[in-house]
């Protein structure tokens, strides 16, 4: 659950950047739209593994003992 709430949350960053430096919407332009059906899926869910992902800052780390 970690990795792919961190995956979804990097194609978020990634889409952000696009939009900010190019005003590109990718994630738009693959699923047809901002209004598109897929395309709120994905938004939705990079959105909800962002939310997921504050967990990992509170979490304790293992320490490896060797």
């Amino acid at each position: 659950m970690d990795r792919l709430s961190l995956i979804l949350v990097i194609i978020g960053a990634i889409n952000w950047g696009l939009i900010a430096l190019f005003q590109f919407d990718l994630v738009a332009s693959i699923f047809g739209g901002q209004d598109a059906l897929l395309s709120r899926i994905v938004y939705g869910l990079v959105g909800l593994a962002g939310l997921y992902c504050i967990t990992l800052l509170f979490r304790e780390r293992k320490k490896n003992i060797s």
